[in-house]
């Protein structure tokens, strides 16, 4: 069974052992080196390889390349490291490499390579792990299909008790988790039911498994989103969900441990892009020229919204002129309204990747955040506005105005911030793309044109 990954090695732990490889590897002392790498588990020395230089991460791999770790070492390692590293090694090396990966890993690591390199490898893997990992490679790998594990404990229906023992003792180091028994009928080995390795034990030996097996089994298909599938493991709090096709065979299973990295790379998704980031999961490991690349395209969105603004001002420059007092306070009405935008799409990008919100209740939530915005406008209005008409005077209308902008502007970003990803979602586009850039620059606009409409209807100019 396939170890369940831990967390991540960091702070002083982390940072004691990454200077003792650098200080090991420095002195070219080997034996050593590698005595530490094989104690260590594997998603830790990936977290060290991220903080060493190029030249150290090739010496290193070179130690790492000699233990019997190099395949969860590869199954943990980012993306962009990986492509850096194995570039250098022969398809020979790497095909027995995959062959010891469980084969949802192997399937992972092929993709991640390029296609030509990846055919390679599988032409020279054993055809029995070749099959396998090519039969995962066929599903999109942001499905259950990709994501699955084809070695599992089914069992048919008809053994009994006491003969579902003996095989589970013989079978269970071979396959994935061995917590739950799923069983099958039929010829086409289509799932019927399932059963815990504790209910297992506590029944009589001679009890067949048909009579004892819960049929109420929760099933994922081989289409099913990745996303999807981490809301059914953490609603219904299992170790593991079955895959099945569309004749409800099953296909394999997807575990805890590989619906936990789900959920955080579904999470560093959501919020690079609420950020306006893009959503490039290794942006952090990029140069600085890829980085740069990744992040233009949705800072254009600010830059428009940037651009129009200035147009906006530029025809409002007469008024401007006759009310100074209305230039100081752009920055203030714009940020107010930006922050609670982002604030309200940020909470409804949340509440529909967790499956909080209903699509079928969009008018529910509009109608909340247009409330939140109208109290809240109401309140920084009220206050804003004081500020503006003790601080001039001699335009005693100027604090209505303002205070009246601000109202108007946090309204009008809370409805955008929690319209605009509700409609996405339902027209099937990723809600997270709506957030950052887009709606702060539709708040930004709106907002500014609203502050001198107002001003221009109040303050007669």
């Amino acid at each position: 069974m396939k170890n369940i990954k831990k967390t991540e090695m960091i702070g002083k732990e982390g940072m004691v052992l990454l200077d003792t490889i650098r200080r090991l590897n420095r002195r070219k002392a080997k034996d050593r080196l590698q005595k530490i790498i094989e104690k260590t588990h594997p998603a830790d020395i990936a977290w060290i390889f991220r903080h060493l230089t190029p030249h150290e991460r090739s010496s290193v791999f070179g130690v790492i390349s000699h233990t019997s770790q190099v395949g969860e070492f590869l199954s943990e390692l980012d993306r962009t490291f990986l492509q850096e590293l194995v570039i250098n090694l022969s398809p020979l090396y790497l095909a027995g490499v995959v062959e010891d990966m469980s084969p949802d890993d192997a399937a992972d690591f092929l993709e991640h390579l390029p296609d030509d390199f990846a055919a390679q490898i599988r032409n020279l893997m054993g055809r029995k792990d070749r099959e396998e990992v090519e039969d995962l490679l066929q599903y999109d790998s942001d499905t259950a299909g990709g994501r699955m594990s084809p070695d599992f404990l089914a069992l048919d229906e008809e053994l009994s008790v006491e003969e579902a023992i003996k095989w589970v003792q013989e079978n269970s180091e071979e396959l994935e988790m061995a917590f739950y028994l799923y069983i099958s009928h039929g010829d086409e080995g289509q799932l019927a039911g399932v059963l815990s390795l504790r209910e297992l034990l506590t029944h009589k030996p001679y009890r067949q498994l048909k009579n004892i097996m819960n049929t109420n089994v929760i099933s994922v298909t081989t289409d099913t989103d990745q996303e999807e599938v981490a809301h059914i493991v953490s609603r219904y709090n299992i170790l593991a969900v079955p895959v099945v096709d569309s004749a409800y065979k099953m296909m394999g299973i997807i575990t805890v441990d590989d619906i936990i990295d789900v959920i955080r790379e579904e999470a560093t998704e959501d919020f690079l892009q609420l950020a306006g980031a893009g959503k490039d999961r290794e942006i952090l490991l990029k140069s600085t020229l890829d980085n740069a690349v990744t992040r233009a395209p949705w800072l254009f969105a600010s830059w428009i919204g940037g651009l129009m603004a200035v147009f906006i001002i530029n025809f409002f420059q007469d008024e401007l002129q006759e009310v100074l007092a209305l230039a100081g306070f752009i920055p203030i009405i714009v940020g107010m309204g930006g922050n609670i935008g982002t604030q309200s799409s940020t909470i409804v990008v949340r509440g529909l990747a967790t499956g909080r919100i209903n699509l079928n209740e969009l008018s529910k939530v509009v109608f909340k955040e247009v409330r939140v915005g109208v109290l809240l406008g109401t309140l920084y209005g009220i206050m804003l506005g004081g500020v503006a008409f003790f601080s001039f005077a001699d335009s005693g209308k100027l604090g209505l105005v303002v205070g009246l902008s601000v109202v108007f502007a946090m309204t009008l970003a809370a409805t955008v911030g929690a319209f605009v990803p509700l409609v996405l979602k339902r027209l099937d586009i990723d809600a997270a793309i709506a957030t950052g850039p887009f709606v702060a620059t539709s708040i930004d606009i709106l907002g500014v044109s609203a502050y001198f409409l107002i001003a221009k209807f109040f303050l007669n100019i």
